[in-house]
């Protein structure tokens, strides 16, 4: 087996920067793209075994799984083009989930971040056994930061892109902040 490019995908928006990010390295050296999720009961894994319920390990699975899938159809639109995909869910924590599926020294591991120390990444920079890329999450000023913990990628979809000659020029990053409709950020404090 060849070397592989792995990605964690959670489904936010680091994860899918993350994903766009791992897709073009697996295109550009010829890789597999590996895209995990991993996913534990809700109640923790110690609860889960004073009453294990298959039926409900199942359900969570295959949220698992639909949120995986929507993943790669917000980032893609289905499967990225010319990259042989392998999905893989998995019911561990994050960090040991993606370790354990880095089998050689040659693999990449990629992680997106909202932050630079996160749990996840404190694992896996700890305890990975190859080299490790983290894709920063888009920035955000820090009064919008709470309404953009919920935030999808379709609610940016109506957002035209910026013209490349506003992007050239600039060594930093070119971002553009649109106004949050409060009802559907969850920011709308009148009782209801």
């Amino acid at each position: 087996m060849g070397a592989r490019v792995v990605v964690g995908v959670s489904g936010s928006l680091a994860s899918l920067a993350a994903l766009r990010a791992a897709a073009g390295e697996a295109r550009r050296s010829g890789r597999v793209l590996v895209a995990v999720i991993a996913w534990e009961p809700p109640e923790g894994e110690g609860l889960y075994l004073r009453r294990p319920d298959r039926a409900w390990a199942r359900h969570w699975q295959d949220a698992a799984r639909a949120s995986l899938d929507r993943a790669f159809e917000e980032a893609f639109g289905g499967s990225p083009q010319g990259v042989t995909v392998e999905r893989w869910v998995v019911r561990d924590r994050p960090g040991r989930a993606l370790c354990g599926l880095v089998q050689r020294g040659d693999d990449l591991l990629v992680l997106g971040t909202r932050r630079r120390w996160s749990r996840t990444g404190r694992h896996v920079h700890a305890h990975a056994g190859c080299p490790v890329m983290t894709v920063p999450g888009p920035s955000a000023p820090r009064h919008a930061r709470r309404a953009l913990r919920k935030a999808r990628a379709e609610d940016f979809a109506a957002i035209p892109p910026l013209p490349t000659a506003l992007m050239t020029g600039s060594r930093r990053r070119a971002r553009i902040f649109r106004p949050v409709d409060p009802r559907r950020a969850g920011l709308d404090r009148r009782p209801g």
